[in-house]
């Protein structure tokens, strides 16, 4: 079960230029990296789901309502990312969003969620559409609802 505490003490993504994006936005309290060309970014702690170990990644996010937004799209990889399948094992995750901390809990949007929250996705990062058009899988849409 991954909390706000986890964030520091979690293993960075093994992208290199993810771990160290991660590392200076947490290392700079979220002032830096949180945003980028107008793009806004998290960081996310999941539990793995063989490890038992934190683990941590940046990635884009949007809102709805009170939740956080996230698109797990590896880039239009066929298979989904890691981050992905830790949290469907293990819904409870760590966040930071600039200075703020918090425990959330983590699940895939419902198909009509989906069709409302995939244009807003892609008017924030339009990549999204392109990594759409790389796959056959349809690329999950997660909500992050604060805990804490």
């Amino acid at each position: 079960m991954a909390v706000a505490e986890d964030l520091d003490r979690a293993t960075d993504s093994q992208w290199d230029w993810v771990a160290e994006q991660t590392r200076t936005y947490l290392a700079s309290g979220g002032t830096e990296g949180h945003e980028s060309n107008g793009v806004h970014m998290l960081v996310l702690a999941t539990t793995g789901r063989r490890t038992g170990i934190p683990r941590r990644t940046c990635l884009i996010y949007g809102t709805a309502g009170e939740d956080l937004v996230v698109v797990a799209s590896k880039g239009g990889a066929d298979e989904h990312p890691a981050w992905f399948t830790n949290l469907r094992a293990d819904p409870s995750v760590g966040v930071q969003v600039g200075g703020r901390r918090f425990t959330a809990r983590a699940r895939v949007a419902s198909p009509a969620e989906r069709e409302l929250l995939w244009p807003q996705m892609v008017g924030i990062f339009p990549l999204y559409d392109e990594y759409a058009q790389k796959t056959d899988r349809e690329i999950p849409i997660v909500l992050l609802s604060p805990q804490d």
